[in-house]
């Protein structure tokens, strides 16, 4: 798979930008601030629908315009589509595969699909488990585009139940014994049961095969540290079976994942009353990371938080392109903050890639072995350097 066209409008910093690709690396020189990350931020959004910087789309449409749009040409198999999204925020976005309207934007996803590493990644050592549950997901969905539906259907189901919570935990003591108000949290504690299981047992298959080549590629860039390990932190604690999210273990049962939801639901259901939020289900998970035996939250060192962030993405690559071949790479601006060895691993690993897009301040930030064609990026244009 390779990316051989990215057009934007009104994205960013961008009144407009064409950028012609092809297979092998591919590199943007600039100064900060001059939009190298813009143009990669363009083509993961057409990858995941969403921005690695920004949780919302406002941001990306350009100051004192209505809309965006993205343009991708994407080669898989010797066969191009065009994923074309306009960006409108406060109203529905749209899509369009070969300029044909498609039914919802996300039916899009799956045609083109990307791994990112970037300075924001250190985040997913040292930020909130938000980050880790956002990181599995958009992994999740690049493996298997219909997560995105079930995602959208356990955070829809999950608003709508803390309403509830909410209202009916704000009234005395005899109105919480209220049957109809306990009859219909009845209800949704099925809806989020059946959504939530879902959600959790393609995270808990996905750390299951994800675990050892986080492992072999943290190994890779960091052979003198600690060894490193992901697992799956579920809310349901002891109640997870044992051998689900784990490598070689058992596939998670959708089924039994929803009846141990719905038991878990139910004894939650005083302190959820008392708090008026949802205190179980994968919005509660976490992905753990530990190095030796310490998780390496508050314990890894500078050096270590990189190589395992680095770890969880070159684990990622390397999942992804072993199930339904090799996405494009997008390093960005991160061979600066990077040492030797780390530098050298990575380059490795990219320069083996189908298709890699690096951005840079300077030309000296880019290792050698990631040659190819080099653009400029400056005073809003990009040219061929």
């Amino acid at each position: 798979m390779y990316l051989r066209h990215l057009q934007v409008t009104d994205f960013r910093s961008w009144e407009h930008a064409d950028l012609p690709l092809e297979p092998g690396p591919t590199v943007l020189i600039g100064q900060n601030g001059r939009g190298k990350t813009n143009l990669i931020e363009a083509i993961g959004y057409a990858a995941t629908l969403g921005s690695h910087r920004v949780a919302t789309d406002a941001p990306l449409v350009r100051h004192g315009q209505e809309r965006a749009l993205v343009r991708v040409a994407v080669v898989n198999d010797d066969r191009e589509l065009t994923v074309e999204l306009e960006i409108t925020p406060g109203r529905a976005n749209r899509a369009r595969v070969n300029r044909g309207s498609v039914g919802k934007p996300r039916d899009v996803l799956g045609i083109l699909r990307t791994v990112l590493f970037c300075p924001e990644d250190l985040a997913l050592v040292r930020g909130d488990p938000g980050e880790r549950r956002k990181f599995l997901d958009e992994l999740l969905v690049q493996r298997a585009p219909r997560y995105a539906g079930v995602r959208a259907d356990y955070e829809r189901v999950l608003r709508q139940r803390n309403a509830l919570l909410k209202t009916t935990g704000k009234k005395r003591g005899s109105a919480r014994e209220d049957p109809y108000a306990l009859s219909t949290l009845e209800v949704w504690d099925n809806h989020l049961a059946t959504a939530g299981a879902q959600l959790l047992a393609g995270r808990l298959d996905l750390v299951a095969d994800l675990a050892p080549h986080t492992s072999a590629a943290y190994q890779g860039v960091a052979p003198d540290s600690r060894p490193a390990l992901i697992s799956y932190r579920s809310s349901l604690g002891d109640a997870l079976p044992a051998g689900y999210g784990v490598p070689a273990g058992e596939r998670a049962d959708i089924g039994k994942l929803t009846e141990i939801l719905v038991a878990a639901l139910g004894e939650s259901r005083p302190q959820e009353l008392e708090r008026g939020v949802s205190l179980v289900g994968p919005h509660r998970d976490d992905l753990d990371l530990v190095l030796g035996e310490a998780p390496a939250k508050g314990y890894a060192s500078h050096g270590e938080s990189w190589s395992f962030a680095l770890a969880l993405r070159l684990g990622s690559y390397e999942l992804l392109r072993a199930e339904a071949g090799e996405p494009v790479l997008l390093l960005d601006d991160v061979f600066a903050e990077l040492d030797r060895r780390r530098r050298a691993r990575l380059a490795e690993v990219a320069a083996g890639a189908e298709q890699v897009l690096v951005t840079a301040a300077v030309a000296e930030d880019v290792p050698e072995e990631l040659t190819g064609r080099r653009f400029t990026v400056a005073d809003g244009e990009v040219r061929l350097a």
